[in-house]
């Protein structure tokens, strides 16, 4: 498992990257191609591969949501 999971204000910052946006311009809303940016960038920032179900994919609609759905999914790299 990661020494450090994301947190609210990274997952902004990596979907901030997208656009070349401030932080304050993301809002609380995640389309599907900045889903799809997200997980590109977590697994490129923690050295992993992400197996999402489309479960997980569908429920990362918000920062929040996608927080809390990255943070298992690399919680569970542990044991993969």
């Amino acid at each position: 498992m990661p020494a450090h999971l994301p947190d609210h204000d990274e997952v902004v910052a990596m979907l901030a990257a997208l656009g070349d946006r401030p932080a304050e311009a993301v809002d609380g809303a995640i389309g599907s191609l900045e889903v799809t940016w997200l997980v590109t960038q977590v697994e490129q920032r923690y050295g992993v591969t992400l197996d999402l179900t489309d479960d997980q994919l569908t429920q990362m609609t918000t920062v929040p949501a996608a927080v809390a759905t990255l943070r298992d999914a690399l919680a569970g790299t542990a044991h993969a």
